[in-house]
């Protein structure tokens, strides 16, 4: 059986792309070299952020943390069918013994979630004004999407090393994409009429942005905001393999150790932030859309 013709190029048999790879990681290597200790300084405030919210889940009494949770859960859904279910999952957790790696998922969520959102909105609301620039995000968007999840920890660890820092820059870049996009869509798909009147009525730029565009797109920017928090869910679990604490350090044990209950538990953990978060998103997302769609008299 013969070979296919391709294999006879000799930059296909190893040659020049052994050479453009050793470039690559000579190059990259330099650059951590001459770089590394300021871009470590530089995400100093981040790890400072990402310790505060630990902190405060896991060094504040359990019973204040349930009824914080609850209140949130309560504020977003008003539902208390949500809120009930948010608490019982709760309970079982601490029940369990998972309350402090639970606290810790938490705090990595809550904080690559803020992070993700405030660097998502404002490429999202350029992308909205600027057919160019979305036309030159999207493929980037598409390839972080599509993009296997552990290529995202070598190059976070090779310039930071292991630790909480790479953890949520990795959980970030893998989760940021669904907010940059409904938040450009949702500004898009703002009434017409609705800017028509802002503008007849003097508004600037600003202003209409401020007070028609970014309230009306919000249930669409709440859809990306729950999107992303899913997104940064299912990486836990693979941040864990770069010394992120949590639920995916047991989950990453018991996979090396072949411990059956201890993945399902910690496993079953994940699964009950998500649906906590999910369902208290969703509902807050449907009274926003609710709202909007109210006539004005």
């Amino acid at each position: 059986m013969s070979k296919p013709w391709f294999q006879d190029f000799p930059a296909m048999q190893g040659g020049t792309l052994r050479d453009l790879k050793r470039a690559i990681d000579d190059g990259f290597g330099d650059f951590i070299g001459d770089h590394g200790e300021a871009i470590e300084r530089f995400f100093d405030p981040l790890k400072e952020f990402l310790i505060f919210f630990e902190k405060m889940l896991t060094g504040a009494p359990w019973p204040v943390v349930i009824a914080g949770l609850a209140l949130a859960s309560w504020l977003a859904s008003r539902s208390t069918k949500i809120t009930l279910g948010t608490v019982a999952a709760l309970l079982l957790v601490g029940y369990f013994g998972m309350w402090d790696d639970t606290m810790k998922t938490v705090s990595m969520i809550l904080a690559s979630t803020l992070v993700a959102l405030v660097l998502g909105l404002p490429i999202g609301i350029l992308m909205a004004r600027s057919r160019r620039l979305q036309a030159c995000i999207n493929p980037v968007l598409d390839v972080m999407q599509t993009m296997p999840s552990f290529v995202y920890l070598i190059p976070v660890v090779m310039l930071l090393g292991i630790g909480r820092v790479p953890g949520l820059l990795a959980v970030v870049v893998y989760a940021i994409a669904p907010i940059i996009r409904l938040s450009c869509l949702g500004i898009q798909q703002v009434d017409r009429d609705a800017l028509e009147a802002a503008d007849a009525f003097g508004s600037s730029s600003w202003q209409r942005l401020r007070h028609v565009q970014l309230p009306l797109a919000l249930p669409t920017i709440m859809a990306g905001v729950n999107q992303t928090i899913m997104l940064a869910l299912s990486m836990v679990v693979v941040a864990s393999m770069i010394g992120v604490q949590g639920l995916g350090q047991p989950v990453l044990k018991a996979i090396s150790n072949q411990y059956f209950a201890l993945g399902v538990f910690n496993g079953l953990a994940i699964v009950g932030i998500a649906i906590a978060f999910d369902r208290a998103l969703q509902s807050y997302g449907r009274r926003l859309q609710k709202h909007r769609q109210v006539p004005h008299g």
